[in-house]
């Protein structure tokens, strides 16, 4: 499984532009030192559990449907954590995941993958404030659940996908974090902020859609590793495409093949005929 490693230095630095720690409050300088450290904790648990396996829990859905954690396995799903009474960070990244949800499916397939959003505030996540919550944020309901769950559920899957939040003035101080899982429940990527472009999500899902080919003679699998490299993002329309320039060069380089490969058996077969030339 083909995970990324990104350096702990690196990640605490990112921690003071993430969204959901304190917003709104002033700290001191004593207050602002233990934020930092808590910010470092968090996001080293969030690396730790990068190919851990994600456990069965039980939760009810937006409609009050009972469901299972692992009804949603057997492709790749995408797990982000909310509180219905943030007023700023879940909102923001909600709506923003929105619009990457709908540029992944666009270049993966609408039905290659799923989401789920997790309320994590046990007293205030029923499944009808997270249902107007979902709608609120512009959600489509096909395939995406909002799910709502007891306290023991809750810490199961924040512990075992490494999502921290603990209680503040503000409601929650919480890592910004969007969870991608493979078809079999493992974290394979840990992607943070409330706004983030659609790549940091299509990419790892177009590794976990495409790039596993368990039968590379059928032509089913030639055709996703063409679009495993082949896709790519374009900024200014928000879009992927298929990009041809990799045939183009392959084309070229074949041309230059045979070219080479013709004026050398050609100048072999003229020695042959006459030697002495």
């Amino acid at each position: 499984m083909k995970t990324s490693v990104v350096p702990l230095t690196f990640l605490v630095c990112l921690s003071f532009s993430l969204p959901g720690y304190g917003d709104g409050v002033t700290h001191g300088t004593g207050q602002a030192a233990d934020l930092s450290a808590q910010q470092a904790r968090a996001l080293e648990l969030s690396q730790q559990a990068i190919g851990s396996q994600a456990g069965e829990y039980e939760f009810l859905d937006q409609n009050r449907q009972p469901v299972h954690f692992s009804e949603y396995l057997g492709k790749p799903l995408l797990v982000n954590f909310i509180f219905t009474s943030c007023h700023h960070t879940c909102p923001m990244m909600t709506a923003n995941l929105v619009k990457v949800v709908d540029v992944a499916r666009d270049a993966v397939g609408k039905d290659a993958f799923s989401v789920v959003t997790v309320g994590f505030d046990v007293e205030v996540d029923t499944p009808e404030m997270m249902r107007f919550f979902a709608i609120e944020r512009g959600v489509n309901f096909d395939g995406w659940t909002f799910l709502s769950g007891d306290t023991e559920n809750i810490e199961r899957i924040t512990g075992d996908l490494g999502f921290f939040y603990t209680p503040s003035a503000s409601g929650f101080d919480h890592l910004a974090q969007t969870t991608v899982l493979d078809a079999q429940g493992k974290v394979y990527r840990q992607v943070y902020g409330q706004s983030f472009e659609p790549p940091a999500i299509v990419e790892p899902l177009k590794e976990l859609v495409f790039g596993e080919q368990p039968d590379a003679g059928k032509l089913s699998d030639w055709m996703n590793g063409i679009k495993l490299f082949c896709t790519v993002y374009d900024p200014s329309s928000g879009k992927y495409y298929f990009d041809y320039s990799l045939f183009v060069s392959i084309g070229v380089g074949l041309i230059c093949l045979f070219s080479i490969a013709f004026f050398v058996i050609k100048s072999w077969r003229e020695h042959e005929t006459n030697p002495s030339a």
